[in-house]
């Protein structure tokens, strides 16, 4: 599907109804989503990170340009990406960035307002709130279309206060984002509340866990919902056992789990 296409369907897929939108770290595990027919994907920092051997947020904008156009070229389906705070702070910063990720082939992508500083972990209001314009602006002159959601971090960067987070998705929805997002909220009538606040921009959820079902954020009226790094840190959770025996025991117990568990990788790949 030509990546104009893939910008149509991933567009289509928000206007109704709800759907899942995994995250692969890798090409291996971006093909194998896409064979379990998942209508889009969306990469996720933590887990291409990780894949680096290097903490979340611990990569080059180079390195994760790279990584979006690569994950693009590998599949048919909508690709969005996880550009974490876009690379920058100043907003003319962030369009620029944004202008060169609309060009790797990718059909969304996320701002978030994470500053990255433990001590000041947003960015001020007006701030974010400009660097999602700048983002919209720099969509808007790429021509390509891609879908910007506008993610606000404070749930999971130490501000977890629900009428701020809301205050600020409605400002990013005024300032040009498609979609709105708030990792990190699991309380349903929390969630229900942002679906609400920012009707009718569609909302993603981020679910790594077993505290909510699909069939119960569609209810809520949420349209995305995404899995961040947990499907990485699920594989990493079956590595590591495996590698700690061996180095410990000199054991292998762990190895035959997997491979039963795994199946034959070469049929699911062929």
């Amino acid at each position: 599907m030509p990546p104009s296409d893939r910008v149509r369907a991933f567009h289509r897929l928000h206007e109704s109804g709800c759907f899942v939108i995994p995250n692969p770290w890798d090409v291996g595990s971006a093909r194998l989503l896409e064979r379990l027919r998942f209508p889009a994907l969306a990469t996720t920092s933590s887990g291409f990170a990780w894949s680096m051997g290097r903490p979340d947020n611990g990569v080059t904008l180079k390195q994760a340009l790279a990584h979006f156009h690569a994950i693009a070229e590998a599949v048919e389906i909508p690709v969005s990406a996880d550009f974490e705070h876009g690379f920058a702070d100043a907003p003319d910063a962030v369009a620029a960035n944004v202008a060169a990720a609309a060009q790797t082939g990718i059909a969304g992508l996320s701002i978030e307002d994470s500053t990255g500083d433990a001590a000041d972990p947003l960015y001020g209001f007006d701030l974010a709130v400009e660097r999602i314009r700048a983002a919209r602006r720099a969509v808007d002159s790429s021509g390509r279309g891609v879908l910007l959601t506008g993610r606000s971090e404070g749930f999971v960067a130490g501000r977890p206060d629900l009428a701020e987070t809301i205050r600020r998705l409605i400002a990013y929805a005024e300032a040009g984002a498609d979609c709105l997002f708030a990792p990190g909220i699991r309380k349903l009538e929390d969630i229900a509340a942002i679906v609400r606040a920012v009707a009718p921009k569609p909302v993603n959820v981020l679910v790594s866990g077993d505290w909510t079902t699909a069939a119960q954020l569609a209810e809520l009226g949420v349209r995305r919902i995404s899995t961040g790094g947990a499907l990485a840190r699920a594989a990493w959770a079956g590595f590591l056992p495996a590698a700690q025996e061996i180095a410990t025991r000199g054991t292998f117990t762990t190895l035959s789990k997997a491979v039963a568990q795994a199946g034959d990788l070469n049929k699911l790949f062929a």
